[in-house]
C-alpha cells in the first residue's frame, strides 16, 4: 500500500488542480480494495492484449479504444488528449514501462505507438 500512496501523492501534486484529477476523485472515493485490484487487473489484462497484438498482429487501434473506455468508465473522462498524454508516459516513465513490458518486452513502447495513432486519427 504504500506504493499506492506514493503515486496518489504524486498525481495529486502533478495533477490535483485538473478537472480530471478531481472527476476521479469524486468518482473513485468509495472504490473498495477489492475494486481498486480488479480495475488494476483489468488494466494488466488489456496491457497482457497489448503485447499479444504486438507479437502475433491484430488491431492495437480496438485495444486503444478498450483501455480509453476503460478510462473513462472507472476513473475520469479520457479525452483524446489526456490519452496522448497517457501514451507517452507509457513508455517514457520506467515504472509504467517496466509494468507494461512484464507481458512482452518493447509492448509499452507498442501501446504507446498505437495510442499516438489512434489520437493523430
Amino acid at each position: 500500500m504504500k506504493e499506492f500512496e506514493k503515486y496518489k501523492a504524486e498525481a495529486e501534486e502533478r495533477w490535483g488542480e485538473t478537472a480530471a484529477y478531481k472527476e476521479h476523485a469524486e468518482k473513485t472515493k468509495n472504490y473498495s480494495r477489492e475494486k481498486w485490484d480488479g480495475l488494476a487487473a483489468e488494466m494488466d489484462d488489456i496491457f497482457a492484449e497489448f503485447a499479444a497484438c504486438m507479437k502475433n498482429g491484430g488491431d492495437a487501434l480496438c485495444l486503444v479504444e478498450k483501455l480509453q473506455k476503460h478510462i473513462s468508465e472507472n476513473y475520469y473522462t479520457c479525452t483524446n488528449e489526456i490519452l496522448a498524454g497517457l501514451g507517452k508516459m507509457y513508455a517514457a516513465d520506467e515504472r509504467f514501462k517496466n509494468n507494461i513490458d512484464k507481458h512482452g518486452e518493447g509492448a509499452a513502447e507498442f501501446a504507446s505507438r498505437a495510442i499516438a495513432a489512434y489520437c493523430a486519427k
